[in-house]
């Protein structure tokens, strides 16, 4: 089992929040407080760049929703880069590919 890591750091376009590791039932908590403690504005786009995420079990994914109901509800727009294969299977399956928007890296996830 590898930890969760999240580094934050500022792009254009707004926080880029990076996730490495195992984004799981033991620590979801610590990605929802790091959310919360992130100032968002109106018109920012919050970007998850997933590309270091080993693994995302059911309550990452309901972890990746709320964050992007969280940036919406600060009127700011959300966006996934570099999700896993396995973890885009995840989304395409239940259909979460059509209302998360997902970028093939962060560098296209933070252009203006």
């Amino acid at each position: 089992m590898s930890p969760l890591q999240i580094t934050t750091r500022d792009a254009v376009t707004g926080p880029v929040l990076e996730i490495a590791g195992e984004l799981d039932y033991t620590n979801t908590a610590e990605l929802q407080d790091r959310l919360t403690a992130l100032p968002l504005r109106p018109g920012q786009r919050l970007v998850l760049d997933l590309g270091g995420m080993r693994f995302c079990d059911s309550s990452g994914i309901s972890a990746l929703i709320a964050v992007r109901n969280h940036a919406h509800a600060a009127q700011a727009d959300f966006a996934l880069a570099a999700v896993p294969d396995h973890t885009l299977r995840v989304l395409r399956i239940v259909g979460l590919d059509q209302i998360l928007t997902i970028h093939p890296d962060s560098d296209t996830a933070t252009r203006p």
